[in-house]
Parts: C-alpha cells; sequence; structure tokens
C-alpha cells in the first residue's frame, strides 16, 4: 500500500486496506510476482484439459449434472452459460461499498495460485474497479455454498458486457455501453474461469468486513455514550477499577473499563457528590458496562480473527497444488454465516444495553434528580419522552432479526449441495442490526449530553466533555434542548456521526 494505491497479491490484503478501496478514491495494482506465478497455475489446467483429463467444472456439468462430460470445443460456451444461468439474484441491489469490496476481494482471491485462471482474468476485474464502475448486485439469492454463485454472477456476468451496473441514484444501466464509455472490452471467459469467479465467499465476506470495521467504531462510540449516561445519572465509576478487571482478565472487558476511566478522568461532576451518595451500588446497566460491552468487543474481535483468514484465502473449487488439481468444500461460507451471526447478536445486546440507560436518563423515578424526559417543562412539554420508545423499538427489531442464519440449512442443487450455511441473510440481517445499534448509541448520545446541560456548571470527565463538544458544535450540530421539536432530524444527525465516527472516543 502507498499513498491512494493498493497492491493486489493474493496474500496481503487487510482489513484496513480494503475499507481504504472500497470507501475511498483507491487505484487497485496488480503484483507482477504474482501475475507471473498465477499464469503458471493457468498452464496446469491448460496442459489437463489438453491431455483429456475430467476436471469438475472445467469439462463436466456443474453440481447434480457433474457427471456429464462437455465437448471440447463447448468449453468457453460452458463458462458463459453457467454466468448466464447463475445471475438469479432479486430484490434491492446492494450498496455501493458492499459491491466494490466484492470485487476487490474476488481480484485478490483469483490472484492466488491456487485459482488456474488466466491473468487476464484478473488485471480485467481490476480494470472494472479503477474504472469506477459497479454491477447491479441483487441482495437476496445466495446460500452461501457453493459460495455466493447468485451475488458473484451478477459481476461476472457484467464483466461480460451483458448484465447491468449501477447508475446516477443506482439506477441499473446495461453493462455494455457503460464498459465501452470506460474503453474496456467485454471479458470472455476460458475453462474453469466462470466457476472460479463464482464459487467463493466474497459476497458474505465483503459484507464481514465493512461490518466488522463499522462495528469497531460503535463499540467504541457506545463506550463514550455510556460514559457521558454515567456522569449524567452521577453514578460512580468505582466499578472501573483495574483491580476489578484484572481479577476477570477478559481482554474485552479490561479493554472496555481502561477506555471508560479515560473518558471520565478529571470529572467535576464526579467530585461533586463523591462525599454525599448514599448509593452503594449503581444499576446493572452503569455498572457491568465492562463486562457486557466488554463481551461485544470479544464478539467483534472472533469476526475479525475469521476475516483475517477469508481475505487471502483461496475458496473457489477447484483448486491448482502443484501439477494436481484437487475438488474441495473451500466455497462453503459456515465460517463467514457463524461469525456473521455471532456479531448479530452481539450488536443487540450492545444497544440493548444502550436502550436501558436511556430509560434511567429520561425517567424521573431512575435519574437521580434530572427533570421527567430531560425537559425543563415536564407536563407542557414531553421532552425525549418519544427517544425512549424509539430505541425501544429498535431493540425489539434487532432482537427478532438475531436469530442465527447460519443454522438454517435448506438443501439445493437436487440434494447435492444438502448443507449450506445462508451466509448471506446473516450478512444483510447483521447489517440492519448494525444500523439500529448505531441509532440506539445515537439516541442515548442525544439524551446524555441533555442530562449534562442539567448539571452545569459542572464538568464531566475530560473525554466526556470532548465527545459533549462534538455534539454541539459538529458541521451539522445538535443544540441542547430548550423547548419542545422534532426529535427526528437530531437522531438522523448523530446516527450519521455515530456511523461516520464522529464520536467515536479514538478520533
Amino acid at each position: 500500500m502507498t499513498g491512494s494505491r493498493i497492491l493486489l497479491d493474493g496474500r496481503s490484503l487487510t482489513l484496513r486496506d480494503l475499507v481504504r478501496a472500497t470507501r475511498g478514491g483507491v487505484t487497485i495494482l496488480l503484483s507482477d510476482d504474482a501475475l507471473t506465478v498465477l499464469a503458471g497455475s493457468r498452464n496446469v489446467i491448460e496442459a489437463a484439459i489438453a491431455r483429456g483429463q475430467v476436471i469438475y467444472g472445467v469439462n463436466t456439468g456443474f453440481g447434480k449434472l457433474a457427471n456429464v462430460r462437455i465437448a471440447p470445443d463447448a468449453l468457453d460456451r460452458l463458462q458463459a452459460n453457467l454466468i448466464r444461468s447463475h445471475a438469479a439474484g432479486v430484490g434491492a441491489p446492494l450498496p455501493r461499498d458492499v459491491v466494490r469490496a466484492m470485487m476487490l476481494l474476488r481480484a485478490n482471491v483469483l490472484l492466488r495460485p491456487t485459482s488456474g485462471v488466466r491473468p487476464d482474468l484478473v488485471r480485467a476485474l481490476v480494470g472494472f474497479i479503477n474504472a469506477g464502475l459497479l454491477p447491479w448486485v441483487p441482495e437476496q439469492g445466495s446460500v452461501g455454498a457453493s459460495g455466493d454463485l447468485a451475488p458473484l454472477s451478477h459481476l461476472a456476468l457484467a464483466l461480460m458486457g451483458e448484465g447491468q451496473i449501477l447508475g446516477e441514484n443506482d439506477r441499473p444501466e446495461p453493462a455494455g455501453p457503460a464498459l465501452a464509455r470506460a474503453g474496456l472490452r467485454p471479458f470472455a471467459y476460458g475453462p474453469k474461469e466462470g466457476l472460479a469467479f463464482i464459487n467463493g465467499t466474497q459476497a458474505q465476506t465483503a459484507m464481514l468486513a465493512l461490518i466488522v470495521h463499522d462495528a469497531w467504531v460503535l463499540w467504541r462510540s457506545a463506550l463514550g455514550a455510556a460514559a457521558m449516561s454515567l456522569e449524567a445519572l452521577r453514578g460512580t465509576p468505582t466499578p472501573l477499577d483495574p483491580r476489578i478487571h484484572e481479577a476477570r482478565p477478559h481482554h474485552g472487558q479490561r479493554e472496555a473499563a481502561d477506555l471508560m476511566r479515560y473518558l471520565l478522568r478529571e470529572s467535576g461532576i464526579r467530585e461533586s457528590h463523591r462525599e454525599n451518595d448514599d448509593r452503594v451500588q449503581d444499576a446493572y446497566s452503569l455498572r457491568c458496562t465492562p463486562q457486557v460491552l466488554g463481551a461485544v468487543a470479544d464478539a467483534i474481535a472472533f469476526a475479525d480473527r475469521t476475516l483475517e483468514v477469508e481475505l487471502n484465502a483461496s475458496t473457489d473449487n477447484p483448486l491448482v497444488f502443484g501439477d494436481e488439481v484437487l475438488s474441495g468444500g473451500n466455497f462453503h461460507g459456515q465460517p463467514v454465516a457463524q461469525a456473521l451471526d455471532v456479531l448479530a447478536i452481539a450488536l443487540t445486546t450492545l444497544q440493548a444495553i444502550a436502550e436501558r440507560r436511556i430509560e434511567r436518563l429520561v425517567n424521573p423515578d431512575l435519574s437521580q434528580g434530572l427533570p421527567a424526559f430531560l425537559t425543563a417543562d415536564p407536563g407542557l412539554s414531553s421532552g425525549f419522552m418519544m427517544v425512549q420508545i424509539t430505541a425501544a423499538s429498535l431493540v425489539a427489531e434487532s432482537r427478532t432479526l438475531a436469530y442465527p442464519a447460519s443454522i438454517g440449512s435448506i438443501p439445493t442443487d437436487a440434494n447435492q449441495e444438502d448443507f449450506v450455511p445462508m451466509g448471506m441473510a446473516a450478512a444483510y440481517k447483521t447489517r440492519r442490526i448494525l444500523t439500529n445499534a448505531q441509532r440506539v448509541v445515537a439516541a442515548e448520545f442525544y439524551c446524555a449530553a441533555q442530562g449534562l446541560e442539567f448539571l452545569k456548571p459542572l464538568q464531566p470527565g475530560v473525554g466526556v466533555a470532548e465527545l459533549h463538544r462534538r455534539i454541539r458544535t459538529m458541521p451539522d450540530p445538535v443544540p441542547p434542548l430548550e423547548a419542545d421539536r422534532p426529535p427526528a432530524p437530531d437522531l438522523d444527525r448523530l446516527s450519521r456521526a455515530v456511523a461516520d465516527a464522529v464520536l467515536d472516543p479514538a478520533t
């Protein structure tokens, strides 16, 4: 990686580089060494074809039709037919960042020496990426094995000059004319290349990668919101004492406590009630934040480790090893689907505990002297009453979505593919849960920041004060509530700020 360029070599792609390439203006380059090794891999495939060796998907049919031999003069047409017949996705198009990530991941995997494709296929795909062309890829239709067949087929179809691309305002446009305008020629798939392109986990892995990145940002922001709530509710930081967390040394728990202590340092609010507070312990949603959000961090870390392997893994079939071509099952998305399901549960937990703190902030029976619903004129004004209701609705929705998709196999392809992971179902419901969680954390920031207004001139900890300042001074700021106004625009601004890392304490 140098500046605005990223070099693909099939073995060293990182999450950081993927996000940069997906969400920024980055040019993709290909390693000459990797292309040379790939050409050798391709020679193995062509030599096997020349001597009449039977290779699945190269000179046979696919899936249940693997026992059907294909004539030598029809091998190219076999690959084109595969792509056309498998472009069976339905529904709304995947977001632009997901499609770009899919393309980048697919190029990186095809560059590996096990894929056996021509270097020209990888060059064509990278040319497509660098030209800014994004295929129209419907979000539904993949069961996650043999790979993400339908989504990747829609990518491959556009590369052929068929199918559609995402045009202005995400409207579908014919791919052929778009390639011509970009000065690109449609790619003609040779033996194995269509199968190599669509056998893989890159649709669900693209989703996993972006969710993992955004989940880390959200996790840190959620701790910032929790620290702000602790201050607004005049809670005690005693449960953050490092000795408590060394006595139960889960990594995420210790990291959560460390960050909260950092945010709460030099708190004037804490000093104001240190001596005259008769509470022995705060409620769980305050006292156990490191334990709960620590477990969330450990779940994100598990997904991150899975992703780290998958970014540079050979997931097509068959695979080339030296002079051998072996059929296997690396296209199966179970590791990715399972990681996504774990994230779905963890991100639901994150927003659920945030909603409980929101309830404490707006409820006069629980808020330690804050006015009802955080308004100076309760009764005439309803203040933040509906903010908690909105948060509750999002948590309820996320709970219905958090049921694992990866245990819901339905056999496909005449029972040849009799156990599949449903990785894309796990992916798009987890993305929805992530969005809900960002909105609930935004709602907590909204309420906690208002709570701090009633404690002035007392000042919160240095880190909390900085987050409060950002809320009030960001380019599209959220001012204190002085009289009832619709919360929706404020919540939308704060949700975007959470998603864009504006309220990430690490930035």
